[in-house]
């Protein structure tokens, strides 16, 4: 089963989130939702990351102890793994191992290196220690400071941010890009008929890029824009928002780009002042905040996000190894090991990390699902749409199987 995801600190500056497993058992349908492990080998085209076989495998014995000189590709793992972002960090250093161990790696040579101690600090040791590729870091400034030392030796980055602004030449985001689950539920809503459009979304950076490409993606789809607002979150900002809605006209769907309780107040809010109509939309936030299905204001409301079918097995396997249910942000670590696993097949030791590979017009496919690197950095992920209903999360419109041609 799986589980509710209760939603933490989310930092829009930086652009990175993450979610934390409770009961397993709160979210009571999930089988409806899940694809068939099998199915994994049928994403036609893609290139698996996932290991021969079609599941993510169960884990096995620990890979051999790390040898400077062993013959292994040298990779350095930038993280917190301590302070606040620690317990991120150290998820994602788990998911890492489990990766390692679960494909009985006899590839890579993965040493952790702590940004909390500072970002250049630990770029600066592991370009000393001769490690040519950066997984890592998790925050969007902390990439800027390691691409500039990491840089300057030919070192490329894959990076769990998912920081639009941070992306270039060899640095690629491995994170799930907001943007991206906004058009996907914009152009899913305009297919049901839904033409007009609203918004309200934070007073901050991350606010303002989502109300830029929430603009962007009505108007890409056809429908039609009516207003935006930017507000703070408070109750007086909420119903101030929702009565200006209401003055413009009212639109069909109202995207909330907030987390946490603020889409039961906003959504409740819009109700109360004669939207009881229109369709409220969400972004991959909502994939981490199960207690959105409790509310019945958020009953039949629709969000875009990765699908969560895979995760399961990962997240079954994380925990009878580390005896704790994982951050759902956890499997991008998982991901990045068995990536730079395909991608080593042809890297020689020592050499340069060979980046041209990471860009494969068909994709790879991981834990979350079929994405690809763009040349930019930036990184394409094919979402589901899923309807919150009472105490559940359903998938309402699968993701695509393989990208376009």
């Amino acid at each position: 089963m799986a589980a509710i995801f209760a939603a933490k600190k989310h930092n829009p500056q930086q652009w990175h989130w993450v979610g934390k497993f409770s009961s397993p058992s709160a979210r009571p349908n999930i089988a409806g939702k899940l694809c068939a492990l099998g199915a994994i080998t049928m994403l036609s085209g893609c290139q698996t990351v996932i290991p021969k076989g079609g599941k993510i495998p169960v884990a096995t014995a620990s890979a051999p102890a790390a040898n400077a000189d062993d013959g292994r590709h040298k990779v350095a793992l930038l993280l917190p793994m301590t302070g606040p972002n620690g317990d991120v960090g150290r998820a994602l250093e788990n998911a890492a191992k489990l990766a390692l161990s679960d494909t009985k790696n006899t590839l890579l040579n993965v040493k952790t290196y702590n940004t909390a101690s500072g970002a250049a600090s630990a770029a600066r040791q592991a370009m000393a220690d001769g490690n040519r590729l950066i997984l890592g870091p998790l925050r969007g400034d902390n990439v800027v400071t390691v691409a500039g030392i990491a840089q300057g030796q030919n070192v490329p980055i894959i990076s769990y941010s998912n920081d639009i602004g941070v992306a270039a030449k060899n640095v690629y985001l491995l994170g799930h890009l907001p943007h991206q689950s906004v058009d996907r539920i914009i152009r899913f809503a305009k297919s049901r008929g839904l033409k007009r459009f609203a918004a309200i979304v934070p007073d901050n950076v991350y606010g303002q890029r989502v109300n830029s490409n929430f603009i962007r993606s009505v108007r890409a789809a056809g429908g039609k824009f009516v207003s935006a607002r930017e507000i703070s979150g408070s109750n007086t900002s909420i119903d101030s928002a929702a009565d200006a809605l209401r003055l413009a006209g009212g639109a069909d769907a109202v995207l909330i780009a907030f987390s946490g309780n603020k889409p039961h107040a906003i959504a409740s809010s819009l109700r109360s002042n004669g939207m009881e109509n229109a369709r409220i939309l969400g972004t991959d936030l909502w994939n981490i905040n199960g207690s959105l299905a409790g509310n019945s204001n958020m009953h039949g409301a629709w969000f875009a996000s990765v699908s969560d079918g895979y995760f399961h097995s990962f997240a079954n396997n994380y925990r009878a190894k580390y005896g704790k249910a994982p951050l759902r942000l956890a499997s991008l670590g998982y991901d990045s090991i068995l990536l730079t696993m395909r991608v080593a097949q042809n890297w020689k030791p020592g050499k340069i990390f060979p980046v041209k590979n990471l860009i494969q017009k068909d994709g790879f496919i991981g834990v979350d699902g079929a994405f690809r690197f763009t040349s930019n950095g930036m990184s394409e992920r094919m979402l589901e749409v899923q309807e919150i209903q009472p105490g559940k999360f359903v998938t309402i419109d699968a993701a695509a199987q393989d990208f376009p041609k």
